[in-house]
């Protein structure tokens, strides 16, 4: 073996452990990204649930940057590729979005071994959302206190539903309502800080309809 296929062979192998050493850290950012998500996010969706593609989409995005990097036919490729790809669940809140691009980015720059300036700027961007959601929070106590309710139903139910809760809360907003595979699912923001008006509410949906889906979320500070 000549002294330039021994060069060539131990920089392959810095470039791998170099590439473990990277998907490594990766995990871990992503991680980090994944729990803060779920302990700071506003996201009426199950944050849990969705925060477990996180560290998926990094890795992935992560690895195909690894590899078209160093090739420009490989890039074109890719974006002949990725035109086709096409996502059947859509993104219903920013916030979601905001995440997704985060471990998009995390992704794209620990593929171009941009370490440091990742961990920089993923530890400067969480600080920054901290402060928000404490400044929020805050502002969130100094209104009211809330929760929010979503509800499985038929269309017919709506109305009914609405009523019920009109009458036990003294404020209800309507957030978001979708419409999949023939049933309806209603999103309310309602305002309340007694569990006891909850457990009544929860018995007059379930007086009404025997069948109805519901559950009850995001409460800060519910008096028992």
């Amino acid at each position: 073996m000549d002294l330039n296929s021994l060069e060539q062979l131990v920089q392959k192998t810095q470039n791998h452990e170099q590439f473990l050493l990277n998907l490594v850290i990766t995990a871990f950012i992503t991680y980090g990204i994944a729990i803060f998500y779920i302990r700071f996010g506003n996201s009426i969706s199950n944050r849990k649930k969705y925060a477990q593609n996180f560290l998926l989409l990094a890795l992935t995005t992560m690895l195909i940057i690894y590899i078209v990097k160093a090739s420009v036919a490989l890039s074109l490729g890719l974006v002949g590729a990725l035109s086709i790809i096409r996502f059947r669940t859509a993104i219903k809140e920013p916030e979601e979005l905001g995440y997704l691009f985060l471990n998009i980015g995390v992704g794209l720059a620990m593929g171009a071994n941009q370490v440091v300036i990742t961990l920089i700027a993923v530890a400067v961007i969480l600080t920054l959302l901290f402060i928000q959601a404490i400044l929020n929070k805050k502002n969130a106590f100094s209104t009211s206190e809330h929760m929010y309710i979503n509800i499985l139903c038929r269309r017919n139910e709506i109305d009914p539903i609405h009523e019920i809760l009109k009458k036990h809360f003294k404020s209800i907003l309507l957030k978001r309502m979708d419409n999949e595979n023939n049933a309806i699912t209603l999103s309310y923001q309602i305002e309340t800080n007694d569990m006891d008006i909850v457990v009544k509410a929860q018995d007059d949906l379930a007086a009404f309809s025997p069948d109805l889906e519901f559950s009850f979320i995001e409460q800060r500070n519910l008096v028992f």
